[in-house]
């Protein structure tokens, strides 16, 4: 049994028991979380929503925040002398999913 979440402005593919990082939610570790924005279910037969699943959602226990590791931009334009760099470390909310109902 799977089912196709909207979170976060992106779509995730997810299952009882993955473990999956979206963007920084700002909620406490232990704390519950529901996704009501469903797109697809599958349980023995696709139900696709339009544009979301009725009277489906997708529960979840948040586990930790953190932070990324640093990922570096490098722009460099040859001839030019122009060259860019920065870096950038994306916040994240890791979530246990814990039921698909």
């Amino acid at each position: 049994m799977y089912a196709i979440i909207k979170a976060s402005g992106q779509q995730f593919k997810v299952q009882e028991g993955d473990i999956i990082c979206f963007d920084k939610m700002g909620l406490e570790p232990k704390s519950e979380v529901e996704f009501k924005e469903v797109l697809a279910l599958d349980d023995g037969e696709l139900k696709i929503g339009t544009p979301y699943v009725e009277g489906a959602v997708v529960k979840g226990e948040v586990i930790n925040e953190g932070r990324d590791k640093k990922v570096i931009i490098y722009k460099k334009r040859r001839r030019k002398d122009s060259k860019l760099k920065r870096g950038f470390r994306r916040d994240f909310t890791r979530v246990r999913i814990t039921k698909i109902a």
